[in-house]
């Protein structure tokens, strides 16, 4: 059986009739492997999906049981733009108690997930052909932001030998007059690399040279560490400022549907995305709000089973990768995700099947294991794939052992 995911028949015949932004946008590569791994269970066949960074949990019931409550008390009506407003003060207690970051409602914006919290702050801060830093390994959306927003995407390349972090040098080396923004994500989607205190002190001391480039910190997998503690990048005084800080409650949580993002920015900014979103989606989802008042007020003791269990699949994952020879791994401290280095089979035929590139590569898998993975094409590192550990164990075991069957010769 063929399989070629990014062929959409429907762009290929209508192409020339749509407007040149979205022929040119990418296809999202996690959510197109997934539409295929879909396609193929609706024909009959047994894929393992561990290409989505979607936790197998369930809402946890003290959050589903706000959500009935908030039915029940007629939450009906459109929102404020920018969320509740006991809703951001919830916010601001949530980064003052987990970050040591001082907002006030006026900075905070509610939005329909992380996502769209990105791309407000994208939109209203980057003009046509403004540079944008992307810390690569990087979320496979951020690209995408950048170009729907006429900017420059500019990676900064890191690789397994540096556990995909970047170094200041690589940094100031990167920056140019045309920067105006960079981008980083810690915990790390998709390398599950943590950056230390130390180390965004460091990079911060760059960035001081360049009071005109802003950050945007990307927090979402914040609670999903395994031993480095989360440090937020706004934290540091001479960032505060320059930073906007991203968050939401799908990953941690267990509420990917739910659709909840939200940012603490300076108040000009949180304006500016709130005047945006008012001409594109306007508030957010009224039952999702109240529950995640529930959400983010709760300790966040009440979700350490679920990281727990991150934690020993990890720990699972990584044990049973090593025993696959040409799979080059790292350690992640965060996130649920593994990023292995594939490029030892680049150039080989794998019964007869040339691999030429991870694409090929995840496709092979897709085909012949039926595990569904993501290549690192997508997220700046063409070297490497994405293997998401967000799924039962019995499942990872599955999955790894047909992949080792896959490769054997």
């Amino acid at each position: 059986m063929k399989i070629n995911i990014f062929k959409l028949n429907f762009f290929v015949n209508m192409g020339n009739k749509l407007s040149e932004r979205i022929n040119n946008l990418p296809v999202s590569a996690t959510l197109a492997m997934a539409a295929k791994a879909r396609e193929l269970k609706e024909m009959g066949i047994d894929i393992i999906g561990l290409s989505l960074g979607e936790p197998d949990f369930n809402t946890p019931d003290f959050i589903k049981k706000a959500a009935k409550q908030a039915i029940d008390d007629n939450y009906n009506s459109y929102t404020p733009v920018d969320g509740y407003s006991d809703l951001k003060k919830s916010i601001c207690k949530k980064f003052n108690r987990d970050n040591g970051l001082n907002y006030e409602i006026n900075q905070i914006v509610v939005s329909t997930g992380a996502k769209q919290s990105i791309a407000n702050v994208v939109q209203v801060l980057i003009n046509p052909g403004d540079d944008v830093l992307l810390v690569a390994p990087y979320w496979v959306s951020y690209s995408a932001i950048v170009i729907l927003a006429e900017g420059n995407p500019i990676e900064i390349s890191s690789d397994i030998s540096s556990d995909f972090k970047i170094t200041p040098l690589k940094l100031e080396k990167s920056i140019t007059k045309k920067t105006k923004l960079i981008i980083i994500n810690s915990p790390n989607n998709p390398s599950g690399s943590v950056y230390t205190e130390k180390e965004f002190l460091e990079l911060s001391k760059i960035l001081e040279k360049h009071p005109d480039i802003y950050v945007l910190s990307d927090e979402i997998y914040e609670h999903i560490n395994y031993g480095i503690p989360h440090f937020s990048l706004a934290k540091i005084p001479s960032m505060y400022e320059r930073t906007i800080t991203v968050n939401g409650l799908a990953k941690a949580f267990a509420m990917t549907g739910w659709r909840i993002g939200y940012i603490g920015a300076p108040e000009w900014i949180a304006k500016a995305c709130t005047k945006m979103q008012g001409q594109i989606t306007s508030g957010t989802n009224c039952i999702a709000q109240r529950a995640t008042i529930a959400a983010l007020e709760a300790s966040p003791s009440k979700i350490k089973y679920m990281v727990d269990e991150f934690e020993c699949r990890r720990e699972l994952i990584i044990k049973l990768l090593k025993e696959i020879k040409g799979f080059k791994l790292n350690e992640p401290k965060g996130a649920f995700y593994v990023f292995p280095d594939i490029s030892s089979f680049f150039g080989k035929n794998i019964k007869g099947k040339k691999i030429n590139n991870a694409s090929d590569f995840t496709i092979y898998l897709l085909e012949k294991a039926h595990v569904a993975t993501v290549s690192g094409d997508a997220f700046g590192s063409p070297k490497n794939i994405r293997i998401s550990y967000a799924a039962s164990k019995e499942k990872i075991k599955k999955a790894i052992i047909r992949i080792k069957l896959a490769l054997e010769c």
